[in-house]
Order: structure tokens, then C-alpha cells, then sequence
């Protein structure tokens, strides 16, 4: 199966290993959102500022719940400084989110929100929820515990150190450039300038731009809801396959899950993403199949994440899928020994 760390004849990858899977995270959040939606927390055609009053400053009174899952909120960049206090803490987190100013006007264009996503949909809970719960918490009292899976975002204390994966430490800027092929090339281009839109996405926090440190047990411990969610492969497609098979056991409404497994609408004015400089398609923090992308029927959604790693449901086959790894390549989309593994299944059903 591999090995979780070096040396490699003393860390066999076992059964119970657990990796962080990166932006994979963001599908396995987004379960959460569609929950608490079909909860009655929040409808996803409601203002957030209905819930969240400081978030309509800067232009943003009309964005919806849609628009901000769909990445058409113009806030994929923070431009207050955020260090490791600031991560751990909500309340601060919240103030510098709600400050944000679009990069452009919400609902006229779309880009990746790579790294803020996850936080946006996490105050949006714990502003909506009577108890109130930060994602990761509401994620496991609903999900996690109910399915019995091993994904935690922000990772307890409790997990031994021997169930870890240790992501490999030299994925960094100048391989980037070495692997060019794999990447839009306009994507490499504004991921090296620091002034671009790309580059303000994915540098602040600073340390989250840092592979080696997702290795460290603080960077474990916090809730990035967007990209540091840990579990095995089989818990990420055990929830998955409960999303494909219509979530009524989790609570789930039919109305949520079609919205959910729907054909997703195009994006306004294209699908040419502002951040990524490639065509994507998002619906309620998903990734929806498209021609490039092809990753299941019209039904499916879900999210890859850096390295390699996806997870998706797709409704139509009643099909849960994991990819994880903890050995990162470059490609955006379509790593080749995922699709390895994705075409087998297919293939099988």
C-alpha cells in the first residue's frame, strides 16, 4: 500500500493511516453546509449578512449563500495579515473575513476562494447554529461521528503520531516552475507574482503556502477548513457514498440533494476562472464535472486537493470515492494515478 513516512521500512501505510488530503477538504466541509442547510440553519439564496450582519461591509450586503459557494463572491484573497493567533482564533478570524473587500463584483465572475472558503462557510455555521459550532465541530457531531469516520478538520490530540502520514516537505515554488506542463501556465505565472490576484490567494496565511509545515502538530491541530482536513480514504468515501445514496440518514433533505446533484449552472460569464486561469464549474462549495474535468456524471460533486487527492459522490452510479496520498505531484486537476484508480472503479460498475 506504500509507505506514511521515512524511513520506509519502519512506517508500512496501514489501514487506520490518515493523511491530509488538502483542498479534498473542502467537499468533506461543504457535507456540513448542506446539513446545516437542511437544518434550517440557513437557505443557500439568503444574504449572508442576513445572518452575519458585518459581513455586508465593503459591498457585500447582497451576496448570497449560492454566490459564496459557487466562488463568485470576489473573496478568494484576506488582506489583513493573519498569523497563527489569528488561525486559531474565530472571533478574529471573523473581523478580518467581514472586512474583505471583493476583487470583483460578487456574482458578475468567479475564482477559486483556495484557501478563505472554508472559513467563510464555518462562521456562517457558527453564526446560524443555537450552539454554536465552529465547522469542524458541527462537521463531526453530524457527520463524522453518525458514518463512525476517521476525517477530523483540526486534528485531536488523541491521534498517535504512528497513524500519521507525513506529507513529503519539498513541493515549493521552484518545482512549480519545473513542472510548468502540469499547470496552466498563466496560473504558474501569477502564483510566482506576488502582486497578482493567484498569489494574494494562496500567500496569506503565509505558513499554508509551506507544505512542511501541514507536518507540524500545531498546523494539525487548527481548523482550516479549506485545506488541512485529515482521514483515510475509506472514511472520505464512506461520506461520500452516503451523499450519493441521498443523505436522509444523516438528515439530509431531497431538496438539499438535488440541489446538490443538479447540473450546475454555468458560471456568469464563463467558465474561465479568475485564479486558477483554467475553466471550472462550482456549485455549493463542490466542483461540478466539466469537459476537462470530466471526474463523473452530470450528478457528481465533489473536490481535489494539492498533491493529487479527490473525493467525490455521483448520485447516478450511488458511487462514494477517495483518492489520498501523501507523496504531492503538481497536476491541478486529474493526477494520473488517481484517474488510474478512478477509471478502474468505472469500469468495474
Amino acid at each position: 500500500m506504500g509507505w506514511r513516512s521515512r524511513p520506509c521500512n519502519e512506517s508500512a501505510w496501514e489501514s487506520d493511516t490518515i493523511v491530509n488530503v488538502f483542498s479534498s477538504t473542502k467537499g468533506v466541509a461543504s457535507m456540513a453546509v448542506l446539513h446545516a442547510c437542511s437544518a434550517g440553519l440557513f437557505g443557500f439564496d439568503d444574504r449572508v449578512a442576513e445572518h452575519w450582519p458585518e459581513f455586508a461591509q465593503g459591498g457585500k450586503g447582497d451576496v448570497t449563500v449560492r454566490q459564496l459557494l459557487a466562488h463568485q463572491a470576489g473573496l478568494c484573497a484576506i488582506d489583513q495579515k493573519i498569523n497563527m493567533d489569528t488561525l486559531a482564533d474565530p472571533d478574529q478570524m471573523a473581523v478580518a473575513l467581514a472586512a474583505q473587500m471583493p476583487a470583483w463584483e460578487p456574482g458578475t465572475r468567479h475564482g477559486y476562494h483556495g484557501i478563505s472558503l472554508g472559513w467563510y462557510e464555518s462562521e456562517l455555521i457558527r453564526r446560524t447554529d443555537p450552539q454554536p459550532r465552529t465547522i469542524g465541530q458541527y462537521f463531526n457531531d453530524n457527520i463524522a461521528v453518525p458514518l463512525g469516520l476517521d476525517f477530523w478538520i483540526g486534528l485531536p490530540e488523541s491521534i498517535p503520531e504512528s497513524r500519521i502520514a507525513r506529507l513529503q516537505a519539498d513541493w515549493y515554488r521552484t518545482k512549480m516552475v519545473a513542472n510548468i506542463k502540469k499547470m496552466p501556465t498563466e496560473f504558474v505565472k501569477g502564483f510566482l507574482n506576488p502582486r497578482s490576484l493567484t498569489a494574494r490567494t494562496f500567500a496569506n496565511p503565509a505558513v499554508l503556502g509551506k507544505p512542511a509545515r501541514y507536518n507540524e502538530p500545531q498546523m494539525r491541530k487548527l481548523e482550516l477548513p479549506a485545506a488541512n482536513g485529515h482521514g483515510t480514504a475509506r472514511a472520505i468515501a464512506t461520506a461520500y457514498g452516503e451523499f450519493a445514496a441521498g443523505g436522509a440518514r444523516l438528515g439530509i433533505t431531497p431538496e438539499v440533494f438535488d440541489e446538490a446533484s443538479r447540473a450546475a449552472a454555468e458560471p456568469t460569464n464563463g467558465r474561465a476562472d479568475l485564479v486558477l486561469f483554467d475553466n471550472t464549474r462550482f456549485s455549493l462549495g463542490y466542483c461540478k464535472p466539466w469537459d476537462e474535468f470530466p471526474f463523473g456524471t452530470a450528478t457528481a460533486f465533489g473536490t481535489p486537493g494539492a498533491g493529487g487527492s479527490l473525493g467525490f459522490a455521483d448520485p447516478e452510479r450511488k458511487l462514494g470515492y477517495s483518492y489520498v496520498m501523501n507523496r504531492l505531484d503538481y497536476h491541478m486537476f486529474d493526477d494520473p494515478r488517481e484517474v488510474s484508480l478512478r477509471e478502474a472503479i468505472v469500469d468495474c460498475l
